[in-house]
């Protein structure tokens, strides 16, 4: 910790404390997680490891935070992540109406895209939802809190615990889209009730078919409304993956998805209005001068449908 001047306490999570500092000998801003050991006997907590050996498992990635360090620290240990100064819970708190839609897109398509990228890793996360994904200053949303994550087993052969629930990016959509939970429950028992009543009851006989959405969220789009219907499906597997939802309408139909530098970055308490400063053009950002094909997560998907020559 000593190559570290801690400039204050950012937040605190189930398995440690996360502080802002910055790297003396650098001058780097970082977040850094500590996370202590009650006993030693113990080792380090399972969901510790997971996030670091998920993190390390995946290359760079634009749209997941980096893990830069892992270092002991006294009784336990700590993880230095790059510095994001928001997330978006915190930007659809402090929003004074639901976003535009050019906003929504542009959160949903950086998210899918580091969705995306972590399944074709293997990587499942788990735990999706708006306070894990975490805001640059340039607007950026990346994916971070990797603690339940696990790796994906594409034959089904591995089994998980039922006790994960994950809000998932159809929630997440919902909740851009109406500028609060779409499923708002307490419990167990009503958190059940509020999917049944939007998504209907299901039978042993038959799926139900999809429901109105547009009862629940009048003022969206029919894209975002068709998009929204194939993430909220009850069946898994014929629920839309992320990078065919990147293919999706929704994205090609104006307003086309706003510039993480457009997109509004909440003011933490306490702390100085944050400045955003425009990035550098990322190689799969969507173009209206650009081929189709060089705008896409995964070009592939759309070759059979470019005519030849």
């Amino acid at each position: 910790m000593d190559q570290y001047c801690i400039l204050g306490r950012i937040g605190e999570g189930a398995h440690g404390v996360v502080f802002k500092a910055k790297h003396v000998e650098t001058g780097e801003i970082v977040a850094l997680k500590k996370v202590a050991l009650r006993r030693l006997e113990d080792g380090i907590p399972n969901q510790a490891l997971r996030e670091i050996k998920a993190l390390q498992e995946i290359e760079d990635n634009q749209h997941v935070v980096q893990l830069k360090a892992v270092f002991p620290h006294g009784a336990g240990f700590v993880l230095a992540f790059e510095f994001m100064l928001s997330d978006l819970a915190e930007v659809v708190r402090h929003a004074q109406r639901p976003l535009v839609q050019a906003q929504v897109k542009s959160y949903l398509q950086m998210l899918l895209k580091g969705v995306a990228f972590c399944h074709a890793n293997n990587i499942v996360h788990r735990d999706l939802k708006p306070a894990n994904l975490l805001i640059s200053a340039s607007g950026q949303l990346k994916i971070a809190d990797f603690g339940l994550a696990r790796v994906f087993s594409p034959d089904g052969s591995r089994l998980y615990t039922h006790q994960v629930a994950t809000r998932a990016v159809g929630c997440i959509l919902g909740e851009l889209l109406n500028g609060s939970p779409l499923f708002p429950g307490e419990n167990d028992i009503e958190q059940l009730c509020c999917v049944l009543r939007v998504l209907g009851t299901p039978s042993p006989q038959v799926w139900p078919a999809p429901v109105p959405l547009v009862e629940v969220l009048p003022d969206a789009s029919p894209q975002a409304l068709d998009l929204l219907g194939q993430f909220l499906l009850y069946p898994p597997r014929q629920r839309i993956s992320a990078s065919q939802a990147l293919l999706h309408q929704y994205f090609f139909t104006a307003p086309l998805p706003a510039h993480p530098s457009e997109l509004p970055i909440p003011q933490r308490p306490g702390g100085p209005a944050p400045k955003a400063h425009p990035g550098p053009p990322h190689v799969h950002d969507f173009h209206v001068d650009r081929p189709l094909e060089e705008s896409l997560l995964n070009p592939e998907l759309i070759r059979p449908f470019i005519p030849e020559g």
